[in-house]
């Protein structure tokens, strides 16, 4: 029982459940009592327009990470903006440091949430997005200060050099993942 009480008093990770579109709420309002949170999000571009800046999308809308102690359970559910914690069997479910981890390792320098590898040149690489949409390539470089990248094309018609936006490519065998994150 002692050893239960100990552990109950050590800060874990948890997911909390916001109202809707209140998780920079929620993370402010944490903030404020000292808690730790870890909200990640995303940049995504519009898929009607090119020329529109990206929006910031949560990676989970309506959930964020705290790092709490379960005494201080009752102080994270009234804060402001809260629905609930995840829990199971009234008791809240903690998250694996592993998982933040992982996600963070995921994070770019802007503090955003990058899904594709990184590319290295000769990398086979297919276009998911935009008027190039499923054709293949290979990974040239990055282009100096932006966020587009050179690809070397072959086609039947046309053999040449595109230079596209970042998002849009990913590796071969990420094909998959990257169609499950922009239907999200």
């Amino acid at each position: 029982m002692l050893n239960n009480a100990r552990s109950e008093s050590l800060p874990r990770w948890y997911a909390v459940y916001t109202r809707s579109k209140q998780e920079f709420r929620v993370e402010c309002n944490l903030k404020a009592w000292g808690v730790e949170t870890f909200n990640p999000r995303l940049r995504e571009r519009s898929r009607r327009s090119e020329k529109t800046p990206r929006a910031v999308k949560q990676l989970f809308p309506r959930y964020l990470f705290a790092r709490f102690a379960c005494e201080d359970l009752h102080k994270i559910t009234f804060t402001r903006g809260v629905q609930t914690v995840v829990s199971f069997g009234n008791k809240p479910a903690p998250v694996d440091d592993a998982v933040i981890f992982l996600i963070k390792a995921r994070m770019g320098e802007e503090g955003f949430i990058r899904f594709n590898d990184e590319l290295n040149a000769g990398d086979r690489v297919k276009i998911v997005g935009g008027p190039f949409e499923s054709l293949e390539g290979i990974f040239d470089r990055t282009v100096n200060g932006s966020e587009r990248v050179s690809l070397l094309l072959s086609t039947v018609a046309l053999q040449g050099r595109l230079i596209i936006e970042r998002d849009y490519v990913v590796k071969r065998d990420q094909t998959a993942i990257a169609r499950a994150a922009r239907a999200m």
